[in-house]
């Protein structure tokens, strides 16, 4: 098992390519601590990894508070002792939204969660991280934080930051045996893009289990030489290919 006897936390953990992640983590010796706001959504997912005899801890927290985060980091050291591993995974987006029309609230929530719940995620965690000298860290980009698109500046703004806090962070703590790393996932089948875009979804989107592969590899060991990097993980939807954008009902 690539991550035997370590800790993880997933943030968004309870969804998409969270749930995802938490489940491969588990399957390859984790033991996860599933984040989330619905905490019904959280318990089931540890239910699922207890029934396969891995171990794991449902938390209810919402990322872009601090007193949350700072909670969520000490509930997971009480149950397994450690955090070995962070995946910034919580995100918000909005349906098509012209700049002209997005509010200063509908603003402020994403980039709260999205790039804000990611920065106090990492600085709440690096503190144990430090003191063992050891940890990974692994931010969720985009494709959109590669490039811009019409209606989606909040969201692809906040993950445009993501990948440049990402590269800031592991200059930063290079020194303590750390790795941060970004992972920029195109089209993803999960609820959160099926919601805004009215149920439609990319032929070329990818299931959530690709970028947990992706996110195994930089937890694991094998990933050592990597750090201060934001992967590309576009599958067949990859700009590169001149690929055109046809939707299909989601089921």
């Amino acid at each position: 098992m690539r991550l035997a006897n370590k800790v993880a936390i997933i943030t968004g953990g309870s969804r998409g390519i969270g749930r995802a992640v938490a489940l491969s983590f588990a399957r390859e010796g984790a033991r996860v601590a599933v984040v989330g706001r619905n905490k019904i959504l959280c318990d089931q997912i540890v239910t699922q990894i207890l029934k396969n005899d891995g171990d794991a801890l449902s938390i209810q927290a919402d990322v872009s508070s601090e007193a949350d985060v700072a909670e969520m980091v000490e509930q997971t050291k009480d149950k397994f002792q450690r955090v070995d591993i962070l995946v910034n995974n919580a995100a918000v987006n909005l349906p098509y939204r012209a700049v002209t029309e997005l509010s200063l609230d509908e603003w402020n929530w994403i980039i709260s969660i999205n790039l804000t719940g990611t920065f106090l995620c990492c600085r709440a965690v690096l503190p144990q991280m430090i003191a063992q000298r050891f940890g990974k860290i692994i931010n969720l980009s985009s494709l959109g934080g590669r490039i811009g698109a019409a209606g989606r500046a909040p969201y692809r703004a906040s993950k445009a930051a993501i990948i440049n806090f990402t590269e800031c962070l592991a200059a930063e703590v290079k020194e303590f045996n750390i790795d941060v790393n970004a992972i920029c996932p195109g089209a993803v089948e999960t609820d959160m893009l099926r919601e805004i875009t009215n149920g439609e979804m990319p032929t070329h989107a990818m299931p959530a289990e690709d970028i947990a592969a992706v996110a195994v590899f930089l937890a694991s060991d094998e990933s050592r030489a990597i750090t201060g990097t934001a992967i590309n993980a576009f599958g067949r939807g990859n700009p590169l290919f001149g690929v055109s954008t046809f939707y299909r009902r989601s089921k």
